[in-house]
């Protein structure tokens, strides 16, 4: 298994990935407006895996959904280099991924350009001083409105019981539609949706084999 030190060496010739800095902001997103045209090379709907980790659930996604594209973001570049290589060697052609903070998501996509959102056993942020750094916070909604079209939706899966309920309370506070949510998905799982159980995370392998509930919210902005 190479090194992290190898793999950030590697990760930067991936002609999948590619990567944007706080210093690089006033310089543009070179892809940002541009993705259908230049990177797909196809006009299929975006979907975006935010925190997206080894990139299991893009790459899952990705295979089960070949009539759409695929990007995970996230800014440990030595996670991603992981789903990044798998897309690569099995000639995933409708997958992607960006490093970067999600605080810069919408540098790196253009008005009406993303199609649909998934939020994958982020960082639950328990702490209240740390709330406005959940991604389901007012401020990162802001931020997905400017790039998601107006009817996509966002897709929330979780093992934080309080990171579920502060969602839902964001939705219930801003008159946002919300489509289905459930706080035990593995019992509750509609029967034509079965990929939500199916695709799993690494941590979401870990909390299932420990008992832990998930729980999954689906709402529009």
């Amino acid at each position: 298994m190479p090194s992290k030190q190898e793999k950030f060496a590697e990760f930067e010739t991936f002609d999948n990935c590619i990567t944007l800095f706080w210093e690089n902001l006033d310089k543009g997103f070179p892809l940002k407006g541009i993705w259908h045209k230049e990177h797909f090379k196809n006009n299929k709907p975006i979907v975006l895996e935010l925190g997206c980790g080894k990139g299991e659930y893009t790459i899952g996604l990705a295979q089960k959904h070949p009539e759409k594209n695929f990007i995970g973001v996230d800014i440990k570049g030595n996670r991603i280099w992981t789903g990044a290589k798998y897309a690569m060697e099995n000639n995933l052609n409708n997958v992607a991924f960006v490093r970067t903070k999600i605080d810069f998501i919408d540098y790196c996509f253009a008005e009406n350009e993303v199609y649909e959102i998934w939020i994958t056993f982020p960082d639950p942020q328990p702490q209240k001083p740390r709330a406005r750094q959940r991604l389901t916070h007012p401020q990162f909604l802001e931020r997905y409105r400017k790039f998601l079209k107006k009817d996509g939706i966002v897709h929330l899966k979780t093992d934080s019981t309080s990171f579920y309920e502060f969602t839902m309370e964001v939705i219930k506070e801003n008159n946002l539609p919300l489509l289905w949510h459930t706080n035990d998905l593995y019992k509750n799982c509609p029967a034509d949706r079965e990929e939500l159980i199916r695709i799993k995370t690494y941590y979401e392998a870990m909390f299932t084999a420990k008992g832990e509930n998930i729980k999954y919210i689906c709402f529009k902005l």
